[in-house]
């Protein structure tokens, strides 16, 4: 590992290598995954890796859902501004992880644990729909001196609701160093059912929470549910108010602080010239904190992280454009479509 650096935006996650393939209905219902789901695979879906990778148009990419949303930053800022921090197998598919990241102008920092293969995730598209199963991974450590000088030298932190399995003492190390030197941490829940699995644990993370991101929640209350999440007391009574954004696809981003609730268009992509949706909710995640990073205001992050996955929809699989836009979505007048109030 080199020395360490100053970064803007530091990334926790769970490295993947992303296994893509279109397929049928039928695959899916073969392994009982839903479409535009996230599960985390057991024993009875570990054929289904194979089964992908002996397909015929099978593609290969750098995953998993945090690091996903770290290139999206990567791609919008200036060189060295993002950091990506995971645990990888000593294994060829943790080789074909760095090499993608730094393609991707990328710079991550694998932690190897010698126990376990690399991560992988079976993408399975069906038309513009996806469903993926994560594998069992390693779990990421900041023990290694070097990661955490680049803990101590960055200003906003982000990880995801799926390092709770095994790295939980990790995420609150993070989170409790963040409250205590006024930097900003921001969560993402992942998804739908990690709040029923990991309640104990959330209600240790939250509370440091500076922004608090989640997707497709499957209820009719939304609105009331993000000012919920918004007022749920911080770790440091100090701190700065909690931002909540969630997003639901086509429908409005829906963003809560103590202020009130407010729900933003979402500009729409024209059917045509969609591929797929995968990593779309990665990538808006991805643009709101590069934003966020370059001190831009909540409508422009939001504004940010809408291009961004608007972007995403238009390539196959998580993937970005190879040249990043000259004018910067968080510019006024850069980009059509200005994300705007309902």
């Amino acid at each position: 590992m080199s020395a360490p650096a100053s970064f803007s935006l530091l990334y926790f996650g769970q490295p993947l290598l992303d296994i893509s393939a279109k397929v049928s209905v039928k695959v899916l219902k073969q392994y009982g995954l839903n479409s535009n789901d996230m599960i985390l695979a057991d024993e009875s879906h570990q054929p289904l890796y194979k089964e992908v990778q002996d397909h015929r148009n099978v593609t290969y990419l750098a995953g998993g859902s945090c690091q996903n949303s770290a290139r999206g930053s990567q791609w919008l800022l200036p060189a060295n501004s993002t950091c990506y921090v995971g645990c990888v197998g000593r294994d060829d598919a943790a080789k074909k992880l760095r090499e993608a990241a730094h393609a991707d102008g990328l710079r991550v920092e694998f932690v190897v644990d010698e126990s376990l293969p690399t991560g992988k995730c079976a993408v399975l598209i069906t038309g513009q729909d996806r469903s993926m199963a994560a594998s069992k991974m390693s779990a990421t450590t900041l023990e290694s001196n070097e990661i955490w000088s680049l803990v101590e030298n960055a200003q906003i932190f982000y990880t995801v609701g799926f390092l709770l399995k095994g790295s939980h003492d990790a995420i609150m190390k993070v989170a409790e160093y963040s409250s205590a030197n006024n930097k900003v941490f921001a969560f993402n829940l992942s998804a739908p059912f990690l709040p029923e699995v990991f309640r104990e644990e959330l209600a240790q993370v939250i509370p440091h929470c500076d922004y608090l991101f989640a997707n497709n929640l499957k209820t009719s209350s939304i609105r009331d549910i993000a000012m919920h999440l918004a007022k749920i007391p911080r770790a440091n009574a100090s701190s700065r108010p909690r931002t909540v954004i969630i997003t639901q696809g086509p429908d409005p981003v829906i963003v809560a602080t103590l202020h009130g609730v407010k729900s933003y268009i979402v500009p729409q992509v024209r059917f045509s010239d969609i591929v797929d949706t995968n990593g779309a909710g990665d990538g808006f995640c991805g643009g709101y904190l590069a934003a966020l990073a370059v001190g831009k205001s909540t409508r422009l992050c939001v504004r940010s992280g809408l291009f961004v996955a608007g972007e995403i929809l238009k390539q196959e699989g998580a993937t970005y454009p190879k040249t990043a836009p000259h004018s910067k979505p968080w510019d006024e007048f850069s980009i059509e479509g200005c994300c705007s109030l309902q």
